[in-house]
């Protein structure tokens, strides 16, 4: 018997059980197994040693005697660890033949992360979804679940909106990068990870580490490390977004990364770009959300209060802003620069390269 064969009423069976043949997946809920009419009983006989259906995790059936798919894996999951009402619903019919659609599935407080998720949101160093043991899936903190057979539980004080992907709703990448770091000791493994996440525009940097933070997995040597290389692995990406704003929009062009001094004065702070003429400058805000980010975000804004005391405009611009927003960055800047006729002229400073 393999997966695609119909059910039919055999000499074991208490009833026909046709009418489950074309259901969309072949997995249910003993609450929708109820639904379609089928008691404990029958249940029970269906999954006897040998027979066509077996129990995959508490109350979730697979009806059919073989491994399970990927995605009769996924939803089995999702099936034990969302809430009931809608475990209750009855799976979508389909015409035989017909392929299932990938509507999203209603599951109630339970989302797929971790490694898993990567896997789904595209990630090449995730692995294949076939060769993990174990499926991650967030719920709230206060649902009574235990971690059973291929279901591991992650809990969470509030789950995030999530990314549907075939169908099935997935974390969204730096909350299941957290995730699978939490559960990764191969500093190599977390590497790889951090590193597609922001070469691949999966999610800027600071994203991933404001999760990493809250899962309180800075304190790994490992991820730290890890995360040092992302920081610099985004400053890079977001140094190039800016070389090619000002290129692919026609502003005119600055002196890249520089420093500002007075005239035998105090170091004034480095920038990404500088335009002397108009004292328009740029900083990239590449700030991580640490502990310290009050402290950081302070020496900001008192860089750039006292530049802006000095008649030099400054213009700070995320990562996210570069990716999402590349146009409207240099319409800002362009507009500083023409601004800048109509002020007084700036103190004279000291450029030098940083």
């Amino acid at each position: 018997m393999n997966h695609n064969t119909p059910l039919s009423h055999t000499p074991h069976s208490p009833r026909p059980l046709r009418h489950l043949s074309h259901v969309q997946r072949r997995v249910l809920t003993t609450a929708q197994l109820r639904a379609h009419g089928v008691s404990a009983a029958e249940t029970n006989e269906q999954c006897r040693p040998g027979g066509p259906w077996q129990q995959f995790l508490p109350g979730v059936y697979l009806l059919h005697p073989g491994p399970p798919t990927t995605e009769e894996r996924l939803h089995a999951v999702l099936m034990f660890a969302a809430r009931s009402p809608v475990q209750s619903a009855p799976a979508i019919p389909v015409q035989p033949g017909a392929e299932a659609p990938h509507a999203p599935q209603p599951y109630a407080d339970a989302l797929i992360t971790g490694l898993a998720a990567l896997t789904l949101h595209g990630f090449t160093s995730a692995p294949p979804l076939l060769s993990l043991d174990k499926i991650d899936v967030l719920v709230p903190r206060m649902r009574r679940l235990r971690s059973t057979g291929s279901a591991r539980i992650v809990r969470t004080p509030s789950l995030p909106t999530p990314t549907y992907i075939t169908g099935v709703p997935v974390a969204p990448v730096p909350r299941a990068l957290a995730d699978a770091v939490a559960e990764l000791s191969d500093a190599n493994a977390v590497r790889r990870l951090l590193t597609e996440a922001v070469r691949g525009g999966h999610c800027e940097p600071a994203a991933v580490v404001r999760e990493l933070t809250q899962a309180k997995l800075l304190s790994l040597p490992h991820v730290v490390d890890a995360v040092d290389s992302l920081l610099a692995e985004g400053r890079s990406i977001a140094e190039d977004r800016l070389y090619r704003m000002v290129q692919e929009f026609g502003l005119p062009d600055p002196v890249w990364n520089v420093d500002l001094r007075l005239p035998g004065g105090p170091h004034l702070g480095g920038l990404d770009a500088y335009w002397p003429e108009q004292a328009v400058a740029v900083e990239l805000d590449t700030r991580a959300p640490r502990q310290d980010e009050d402290a950081l975000w302070s020496e900001y804004a008192r860089k750039r209060e006292h530049l802006e005391r000095l008649g030099i405009t400054v213009v700070y611009i995320t990562p996210k802003k570069l990716r999402d927003t590349m146009e409207q960055q240099a319409t800002v800047v362009r507009t500083a620069l023409m601004a800048s006729n109509d002020r007084d002229p700036a103190a004279y400073v000291v450029v030098l390269p940083r």
